[in-house]
């Protein structure tokens, strides 16, 4: 197995090619120069989307239980500046909705966790590791075939909604 790696390109993706049996030492390279980077980046975009969803969610709350407050009391300052509440809430709506900050997070907690998952199959040689002629081909395949499900969640997940007519 040759795998071929570019630290200047986008991380997630990589050049494998395989063949009919991974040696030892291309297994190491491959654990750590794709696995656990994968499992890292998995795990860190996975936070940052929790924390600007939580975020995001927390301001359009808070603002909009506060903007009927601020127009009850009719005074003409607090009047502009429930307006400009109200902005805020349309601001932060629009952007948990466009950036699809909520399901990014689980999908990215889930493929992480299932990344870790699997390495614990391919060490206690449980499932298909049980009966593998070559284990370690099949672990890149599985974790190759993981990391690409999850490409196409995302792509699903980025592509507009048709409004039904």
């Amino acid at each position: 197995m040759e795998y071929r790696f570019d630290s200047q390109s986008y991380r997630r993706t990589c050049v494998v090619t395989m063949v009919s049996s991974v040696d030892k030492e291309a297994f190491e390279k491959y654990l750590k120069d794709r696995y656990y980077d994968q499992i890292r980046w998995y795990g860190d975009k996975s936070a940052h989307d929790q924390r600007v969803f939580k975020t995001l969610i927390t301001i359009v709350t808070v603002f909009s239980i506060l903007t009927p407050i601020l127009l009850i009391t009719r005074d003409d300052w607090l009047t502009y500046l429930a307006i400009a509440s109200s902005v805020v809430v349309a601001v932060g709506t629009t952007l948990v909705r466009a950036f699809n900050y909520q399901e990014n997070w689980a999908n990215y907690r889930t493929t992480s966790e299932t990344l870790k998952k699997e390495i614990y199959y391919y060490n206690a040689k449980l499932s298909d590791y049980h009966d593998a002629k070559d284990p370690e081909a099949l672990f890149v395949e599985r974790v190759e075939s993981l990391i690409s499900r999850e490409n196409t969640m995302w792509l699903v997940c980025q592509t507009p909604k048709k409004e039904p007519a």
